[in-house]
């Protein structure tokens, strides 16, 4: 089914059910303490309204949150900041003194297949092939393809291309990433946040209370108010905000009453969580040696494709990334697995001093993360209207928030931060004085 923006409107305007009064406690309940649950926050106390705010895990700042078990940190998730001409979050890291690197290319690249380093020709024909998807791309015209049905007939190196894309910089197989969707997102300059994004969020949001380990199990809504059942107790508030992932949502991790409506729905039925993984290694540099690249892609003949990025933020790790059905099946055999896959293909290219060098190993591993179901929104080819659907209010009670809405800035932190402040705003103006 395709959704139209009538459809949209008349379905969010019917479900309106009859439920006993709820005391209002507060004005606003946020649920999730991620970057846009957070955001909402900050807008909504700014403005004098009182605010509830209950996170599930143990930690704020969601998919956004640097690591350090292992002695060494990284970002476990988001790490860039994106489009940082439009970005929030230069101006917040400026605020806090946090400074914002530019990103580069690193110390260079070495590719691998099976094993063996690939021949300059080969990767020649590779490149060329970057830039014909992204020719394809501009040029999809009214279609929605799939990456893979754009590169479907041609030749063998377009399919990698499309792959490397999709893998890499969605967590998502090329048969289910929208060219559409793909089109639109922000572009601009990269940066990465001195010690870490997900720290950078952190400080950020240590001033907002946050009710801890809470997650809402029942949220109802409809009578003119919003409740919502937790292990703590139940909130009652006004209005509320919802800022968890879709992944959450699609597996009914918060049953809602009144259920939501068909066409929101739909929305999310147009939508699914990729799988970008990373694998952190500890390495022992002085027993690991001396290379002269910090990149290398292992490819593996009719099999995954693993990138390698050595020493991140000087750190001593080595972090492998991986995504869409392998990455899941990582995340499902677990962090033991997991790490010896990315031992395993590391030596595959560089010999047994790098088996030797691997100290420890943490899997980040959004897929089996049960607050996160995955990385972070794919929409499927199709469906391009679907984040724009689930940006609508539902019965002037309840707002979805978060990367998944944010049109051109979706599937990141900056883009969750601008769906938060705007979902905040929307239901203000909503609720009057």
């Amino acid at each position: 089914m395709r959704i139209t923006r009538r459809g949209l409107l008349a379905g969010t305007a019917s479900l309106m059910i009859a439920r006993r009064a709820l005391a209002s406690d507060v004005d606003v309940l946020v649920v999730g303490a991620g970057a846009a649950g957070l955001a909402a926050a900050k807008t909504l106390r700014a403005a004098g309204r009182t605010v509830t705010v209950v996170e599930a895990r143990s930690r704020i700042g969601g998919r956004a949150h640097t690591d350090s078990s292992l002695g060494a940190s990284f970002d476990a998730g988001a790490h860039y900041v994106h489009w940082s001409e439009r970005n929030p979050w230069r101006k917040i890291a400026d605020e806090l003194g946090i400074r914002l690197n530019e990103d580069d290319d690193g110390g260079g690249l070495r590719v691998y297949r099976d094993g063996v380093v690939m021949s300059e020709a080969e990767r020649r024909r590779r490149r060329s092939a970057n830039g014909q998807i992204e020719r394809l791309v501009q040029a999809a015209g009214a279609m929605d393809y799939s990456f893979a049905d754009a590169v479907r007939g041609k030749p063998p190196e377009m399919a990698d291309a499309a792959g490397g894309i999709t893998l890499f910089a969605l967590g998502e197989d090329p048969e289910r990433v929208s060219l559409h969707d793909y089109d639109q997102l922000w572009s601009g300059d990269d940066y990465i946040p001195a010690g870490g994004y997900g720290a950078l969020v952190a400080r950020y949001g240590a001033d907002v209370p946050v009710q801890l380990d809470t997650p809402v199990t029942h949220l109802y809504w409809g009578d003119g108010r919003v409740a919502a059942d937790t292990p703590r107790g139940t909130v009652r508030a006004q209005a509320a905000i919802v800022t968890v992932p879709v992944g959450v949502l699609q597996a009914g991790g918060i049953r809602f009453t009144p259920e939501l409506p068909a066409e929101i729905q739909e929305a999310l039925e147009g939508l699914h969580m990729g799988a970008l993984t990373k694998i952190a290694l500890r390495v022992d540099r002085e027993r690991f040696g001396k290379i002269d690249v910090t990149d290398l892609v292992d490819v593996q003949q009719g099999g995954p494709v693993t990138s390698f990025e050595l020493w991140p933020d000087d750190e001593d790790l080595v972090l492998a990334y991986i995504g869409g059905d392998h990455a899941r099946e990582l995340c499902r055999a677990g962090e033991s697995a997991a790490t010896d896959f990315a031992v395993n293909r590391l030596a595959s290219m560089l010999g047994a001093r790098a088996r030797d060098a691997v100290t420890g190993g943490r899997l980040a591993g959004w897929w089996s993360d049960p607050y996160a179901m995955g990385s972070y929104s794919i929409v499927k080819p199709g469906y391009v209207l679907a984040r724009e659907g689930l940006r609508l209010p539902i019965g002037d009670r309840l707002w979805l928030a978060g990367e998944a809405t944010a049109g051109g800035g979706a599937m990141t932190v900056g883009g969750a931060t601008l769906e938060g402040e705007r979902a905040a705003n929307e239901l203000m103006v909503r609720l009057g004085a």
